[in-house]
């Protein structure tokens, strides 16, 4: 096929004087946004040029002003209310038109949006005349279809991208040469919040898990810890930086994906000239519509989809308020609520609020309610997991006390003293509830380890926390009545909430007790503990420890012994004592599987043990 498209190459200003009044125009979105038309309208004081409807899915440029100067020649539609467009909606020089992501394809196809002109970003068409519609395709196709005039921006700097994304020149009335490159978007800065954030969202994500990504800090940071998981897949809106270093870095493979495996599927493209470069001809990304990415089915056929929302504030019921404003994008209640279904359709599915735990002026971000704050997700029954920097708190399953006590361990630690008392006051958690606040900054956050052991049972292990009180319960009472005689040595029939809040409340600085915990369908169930408690009279401490009979065998206890020493050690603890029962086999082996000296001392049916430290570390 001849070239013959070049014969429909304009100037800009041809293409302005097709322009009617009252004409409602599409515009690309981001990178895709067609800056060299829409300056030219902007400059140009035609009177054809009266009355416009700009509709462009999400303002991210800053190609089309939004002030009040403007009122007369157009107005902007958009489907997003945040980035640039927030606060001209709030002061009504903006039309918000809400709706999902998943369903504005068919207000397009179906007309209820009404479409006169587009004009779309295009790579330069080939010498067949097939042309890409690069890093943006959204709803463009839908689109130039309704539209009675198309004009296509054609940029060199743009990816020729694959998927749905081939558009014919035939399909174009004329084109214009861009006069200007694409958007580019710098990385985030490091920020040290933010990476701490994104190491306890990335220790709840499984290998095998299918990932969607959104262009702000915190996914920054998160690609950073995601390195060494396997078999990581990605569905999602947008395609960053992120997503190709994962990608690069063979993080991400989509193997275990159902729909489109082996794809990246992604509906935009956001970031450096580097992504640029390397999304041209990648026959790896998908480039999909809304219709495709948006849709909470599509994103539930895959397994483990994992929906990791940035947030606002989240109060101690499990309300959550969304960011608003300049910065958010992508990211409000519809795509919120698109994430949750997905979720829930996905086997093994599950989704995870992240925040810092106070904001840059260093005003609490967990509250006791926050039915006064705008933009609110308010689906509790729904809430899987929350995470700050201090932790993540499992929400699944658990009662509104137990929520409450889960989301004040991971609040800052100054805020947790409030926190509890008007909790109390609100009869949210018991009246006599222990909670030693004045130690939240002694909490060892950074013990943190996971064990792959036989039968591939994979488990977590960290410092207990007071909100542990009712899995720890639980945990007494799977026990068999040999088992706790074992432990506490007396035949003790219950544990009530008086005593265990006691046993979880700790000092820090005295007492070091460790959590062994598995994760199933999003909740955790703790199945060992154990903890050294310092002496008084030297620098030894004393060390006992569980393990539910279900995991016993299968090298739990082992671990969790050689953890508390590496603990102990770097704290400076010379060696352990231990009482074990004469005919505690299984706790005896444990101990003497360790590389140290053993020295036993028998007593009335006890084994009094001591373990010196020395030798290698584990």
């Amino acid at each position: 096929m001849p070239e013959s498209w070049k014969d429909k190459i304009v100037s800009p200003e041809e293409v302005i004087s097709k322009i009617k009044p009252g004409m409602s125009i599409f515009l690309g979105t981001g990178v895709a946004e067609p800056r060299t038309l829409i300056k030219h309208l902007m400059a140009s004081n035609a009177n054809n040029l009266r009355d416009l409807e700009l509709v462009q899915l999400i303002s991210l440029g800053e190609a089309i002003p939004i002030d009040e100067s403007y009122a007369q020649k157009y107005r902007l539609k958009t489907f997003f209310s945040g980035w640039v467009a927030s606060e001209a909606i709030t002061a009504g020089r903006i039309d918000l038109i809400p709706c999902r992501f998943s369903r504005i394809p068919e207000l397009f196809k179906s007309g209820i949006i009404r479409i006169d002109a587009a004009f779309v970003q295009i790579t330069p068409p080939d010498k067949e005349g097939i042309a890409s519609l690069g890093v943006s395709v959204d709803v463009a196709r839908h689109a130039m279809e309704q539209a009675t005039f198309v004009a296509g921006v054609i940029n060199d700097k743009i990816p020729f991208t694959l998927g749905d994304t081939l558009v014919n020149a035939e399909e174009f009335d004329c084109f214009v040469r861009s006069t200007y490159p694409p958007l580019y978007f710098p990385k985030w800065p490091d920020e040290e919040i933010f990476n701490r954030i994104a190491a306890n969202v990335a220790s709840a994500i499984e290998d095998g898990s299918c990932l969607s990504f959104f262009a702000v800090p915190l996914f920054e940071e998160l690609g950073k810890h995601l390195r060494n998981k396997r078999d990581l897949s990605v569905h999602s809106l947008m395609m960053t930086d992120t997503v190709m270093n994962l990608m690069k870095s063979g993080a991400v493979t989509n193997r275990r994906k159902r729909y489109f495996k082996g794809k990246t599927v992604v509906s935009y493209a956001q970031g450096t000239p580097e992504l640029m470069v390397w999304l041209n001809h990648n026959p790896a990304i998908e480039f999909q519509g809304l219709d495709i990415c948006a849709d909470p089915r599509n994103m539930g056929y895959n397994d483990k989809f994992v929906g990791i929302i940035p947030a606002r504030k989240v109060d101690l019921s499990g309300r959550v308020a969304l960011h608003i404003g300049k910065g958010s994008i992508a990211i409000g209640p519809g795509e919120t609520a698109e994430l949750f279904e997905g979720s829930a359709l996905s086997n093994g599915g599950k989704t995870i609020f992240a925040l810092p735990s106070r904001n840059l002026k260093g005003s609490p971000n967990v509250l006791l309610s926050i039915e006064d704050y705008p933009n609110q997700f308010t689906d509790t029954i729904s809430l899987d997991l929350i995470a700050t920097e201090y932790g993540i708190a499992y929400l699944k399953g658990r009662s509104v006390r137990e929520r409450a006590l889960a989301l004040i361990d991971i609040a800052h630690p100054d805020d947790r003293k409030e926190l509890v008392n008007k909790a109390k006051d609100a009869n949210i958690i018991f009246s006599d509830q222990i909670y030693l606040t004045e130690l939240g900054h002694l909490y060892p956050g950074d013990i943190s380890y996971t064990h792959t052991f036989k039968d591939d049972i994979i488990v977590r292990f960290r410092v207990i926390r007071p909100s542990d009180e009712d899995d720890m319960r639980r945990l007494f009472y799977r026990f068999s009545d040999k088992a706790v005689y074992y432990r506490y040595f007396s035949p003790i029939k219950t544990m009530p909430h008086t005593k265990m809040q006691e046993y979880v409340n700790i000092d820090y600085g005295r007492t070091i007790s460790i959590v062994g915990i598995l994760e199933e369908s999003g909740v955790e169930r703790i199945i060992t503990e154990g903890r050294y408690v310092r002496l008084d009279d030297r620098p030894f401490a004393d060390t006992a420890f569980i393990v539910d009979e279900k995991y016993q065998g299968s090298g739990v206890g082992t671990y969790l012994f050689k953890l508390l020493v590496k603990i102990a050690k770097s704290r400076g603890i010379k060696g352990f004592t231990a009482d074990v029962l004469t005919d505690n086999k299984s706790m005896m082996k444990v101990f003497e599987k360790n590389q140290y000296p053993l020295r036993v001392v028998v007593d009335g049916g006890i084994c009094e043990l001591t373990i010196p430290f020395s030798g290698e570390e584990i």
